[in-house]
């Protein structure tokens, strides 16, 4: 019987994972989430997220949101850092925050029978984190320990450039994990400022799955939740567009394998078109089909892997693609990336294309819903991109309606202007003094 005050509307058949329904549960004291209880297995499973994310960050302190993800767990109420590990340990409670972009996330998974005191400790971290100075000095020394390793890797380097030139000064542009310069400055009064203002009830969104009943759900909800702030105060954010294309970039440095990485302005997630251009970006370098894999790897051996995806955030959007190569083929392989996409922007996928396309993401989506976290995860993404919640049972048929005018005009939109591209790597002259019609040559910031 469910209990007084909790709403519980069962609204969408859920993956064959999970025999049950997602369900809109709302506790007694007004908490909400995307529920599937399924006891298939003794296990609970909970994804949820906050507003504000990186975004939040004090301009001139990037870095904020991600050392309190790190923080937030290292001690509680009447538990230090080390017993607060323990009993976690004790239990097999796996208890981890990150900052993304836009929202402050985390994730909870327990067995059945621990799940009292694995909701507690998340109320502990979540309302009364120590954030004591030996503890802060310990995980800013790791945290500054991986920005230094990451002066000297590719990829890293190749990531932040390219958000760099695509955003500016605008949040997006800005590294969410902090700089060499800026982590040093936070202190323990920037953390519980953030803290204070990002995490509030208003734009909690949670997702559970797995071996519990509602009513017993709305408790542990109101539990860990309930003594939140009622709304956030965060700084608005406002939406940008990314920077148009072509650019060009090349960043030196002495390592074996050239990196790249290349993109340009996106889809936002509820662009009329959002499908059309999904399914053309997987057809242009999804996986080992797609059109990059073949023509970079296959056919020319210039690399081991490359790929590409959209990325849609609060506000603003992006594709991305990456791949890596020697540095004398470096711009042998730039040159087959622009000429593939080129080719896709001016023709469009094929008919065969297209059909092999819609019918490997409409099964994979399914497959990829196979474990009690994997499904919550997925519960919570759709939350957070504000779509129903029978997404999973429309997603076919969206993804069947996408014809082949739709598809081409998408690829006309993502790649009709080229590309941005980041190079990093040793300096080739080809490389290093790209074509005159591309942006001038720049160095990392």
């Amino acid at each position: 019987m469910v209990a007084a005050g909790l709403a519980l509307l069962p609204l969408a058949a859920a993956p064959a994972q999970a025999a049950a329904k997602i369900q809109h549960l709302i506790s007694p004291g007004g908490i909400e989430a995307w529920f599937v209880q399924d006891s298939t297995v003794p296990l609970i499973a909970m994804e949820y997220a906050f507003g504000g994310g990186a975004t939040q960050d004090p301009a001139d302190k990037p870095g904020v949101a991600n050392l309190v993800a790190d923080l937030i767990d290292e001690g509680s109420e009447n538990l230090d850092s080390k017993a607060f590990h323990e009993h976690l340990d004790r239990r097999a409670i796996e208890l981890s925050f990150a900052a993304t972009r836009d929202y402050f996330r985390g994730s909870l998974r327990m067995l059945r029978d621990n799940r009292d005191e694995a909701f507690d400790l998340l109320r502990m971290s979540l309302t009364s984190a120590h954030f004591d100075a030996a503890d802060v000095e310990r995980i800013r020394s790791e945290v500054l320990s991986g920005l230094r390793r990451e002066t000297s890797d590719p990829g890293s380097l190749a990531g932040r450039k390219f958000l760099k030139i695509a955003f500016g000064d605008h949040p997006y542009g800005r590294p969410a994990s902090g700089t060499l310069e800026s982590v040093p400055k936070i202190d323990v009064a920037d953390l519980k400022d953030y803290v204070r203002r990002v995490l509030a009830k208003d734009t909690l969104k949670i997702a559970v799955v797995g071996d519990v009943d509602p009513a017993t759900l709305g408790q542990l909800l109101d539990k860990t939740f309930g003594g939140l702030p009622a709304k956030a105060s965060l700084t608005p954010v406002p939406n940008i567009v990314a920077a148009a294309p072509p650019q060009r970039a090349f960043i030196p440095l002495d390592v074996p394998q050239t990196v790249v990485t290349f993109g340009g302005p996106g889809f936002r997630r509820h662009d009329p078109n959002f499908m059309a251009a999904y399914v053309v970006n997987h057809i242009l370098g999804g996986g080992s089909s797609s059109r990059l894999y073949r023509e970079v790897r296959e056919k020319r051996g210039l690399a081991y892997s490359i790929y590409e995806s959209l990325l849609w955030m609060d506000h603003s959007a992006l594709f991305v693609g990456n791949t890596g190569t020697r540095a004398d083929r470096a711009g042998e392989t730039v040159d087959a990336v622009e000429r593939e996409v080129r080719r896709m922007a001016e023709d469009g996928p094929t008919g065969k294309e297209l059909d092999e396309a819609k019918s490997y993401l409409k099964g994979s989506q399914m497959l990829a819903l196979d474990t009690s976290s994997n499904l919550a995860g997925a519960l919570l993404q759709y939350q957070l991109d504000r779509l129903p919640i029978d997404y999973i049972e429309k997603r076919n048929a969206i993804i069947d309606a996408v014809t082949l005018d739709d598809a081409k005009q998408a690829a006309q939109r993502l790649w009709g202007k080229g590309l941005i591209t980041v190079i990093v790597g040793r300096a080739p002259q080809a490389v290093a003094q790209p074509a005159a019609a591309t942006a001038p040559s720049s160095t990392a910031n």
